[in-house]
């Protein structure tokens, strides 16, 4: 079936958020503010793994810290995050945005999400995206016991990232290579590692401003294939 995996990955978010926000409602204060910690150290903790897991296989070493800087200035001067904490402000109160920013990097910018949907359009084999998802079951529940079931917003977005990367690599298997997935995994495991420390309360990161890093990989490498080196 077409994009099972992916909508499977989906039901586990909106059925984990659900848990999370039943949960939500007999936690304490204090037990709520170690949930933040956790969350905060466990992002932090992945977004490292990332970065250190493929790293050492970068045929081009400078090219996250580019990514980041000319991402992380063009996400300022389109004012990425501010958009978005207003537009969710508006439906929901509290700190329902930090959240949500912290879900949609960890659901989407995982090795498993963004190689999952490859896998599932290029060898019908779905075994990623259903280890994704058992994942993403019990981190949607814990963010949802700490921000709420405003956190099933991003099994939407998921299902559209993944949904977008199986059209894309059913498309165009040819240019979505091992090496463009590494040097994304490199520049996505930073973001997530930033949203960790925005959740510590150690910086501000403004981890959604840079988002737009994710693109440049992939417009260096389309650049070096039209130009044929």
């Amino acid at each position: 079936m077409i994009l099972l995996g992916t909508l499977v990955n989906t039901c586990t978010i909106l059925a984990g958020s659900l848990a999370g926000s039943i949960i939500r409602k007999g936690i304490r204060e204090e037990h709520r503010s170690a949930l933040y910690n956790a969350m905060g150290l466990a992002a932090t903790g992945l977004g490292i793994n990332a970065v250190v897991q493929n790293l050492p296989n970068s045929h081009y070493p400078v090219l996250f810290i580019a990514s980041l800087a000319i991402g992380g200035l063009v996400g300022t001067m389109l004012d990425i995050n501010g958009r978005f904490q207003k537009l969710v402000n508006r439906y929901s109160n509290g700190n329902l945005g930090e959240g949500l920013a912290t879900a949609i990097l960890l659901f989407c910018i995982g090795t498993l999400s963004i190689l999952g949907p490859i896998q599932s359009a290029v060898q019908g084999d779905n075994t990623f995206l259903f280890t994704n998802a058992m994942l993403d079951l019990v981190t949607s529940a814990v963010l949802a016991s700490t921000y709420g079931i405003g956190i099933a917003l991003a099994a939407g977005v998921l299902f559209l990232w993944q949904g977008s990367i199986y059209l894309a690599a059913s498309i165009l298997q040819g240019f979505l290579t091992e090496e463009l997935m590494t040097e994304i995994s490199i520049t996505g495991g930073f973001l997530i590692a930033a949203s960790g420390i925005s959740i510590l309360g150690i910086k501000d990161c403004k981890t959604l401003n840079m988002l737009p890093a994710l693109i440049i990989p992939v417009l260096w490498f389309l650049l070096k294939k039209l130009a044929g080196f």
